[in-house]
């Protein structure tokens, strides 16, 4: 069974930065394409970063330069990293696993079969 597990949200302030984590039980990283997908309140879920199964990388045009997104060497973890949070990046974040075309400039849900119970990324302005 596949668990998805997010840490590393909290309250700051803008400006300030936070990682979040994720760590998988019975899903092996590298086989997957791996998200961070966001929603905040009255809003749909929108995808945020992903990593894909050849390396490459895919933001969205609203965090670009401020998030990253990587995973550790031993595959098991994921991260995100975001400097200069703004009160718009409040939301609950998400992690994701699932099958894509490496690249696709376009983050869908449906492309993710696995998600994490989500952690939440509050910032005040």
């Amino acid at each position: 069974q596949v668990q998805l597990v997010e840490s590393g949200g909290g309250s700051v302030q803008a400006g300030g930065s936070l990682r979040l984590s994720c760590v998988g039980a019975g899903v092996t990283f590298s086989k997957y394409s791996m998200a961070w997908f966001r929603q905040a309140p009255g809003k749909e879920r929108e995808g945020v970063a992903v990593i894909d199964t050849d390396g490459s990388t895919t933001y969205a045009d609203s965090v670009k330069g401020r998030f990253t997104i990587s995973q550790d060497n031993a595959k098991i973890t994921l991260s995100l990293i975001m400097n200069s949070l703004k009160p718009e990046d409040t939301a609950m974040y998400y992690c994701a696993a699932g099958s894509r075309v490496p690249g696709n400039p376009i983050m869908m849900e449906v492309d993710f079969a696995y998600w994490g119970q989500g952690t939440q990324v509050t910032v005040s302005s």
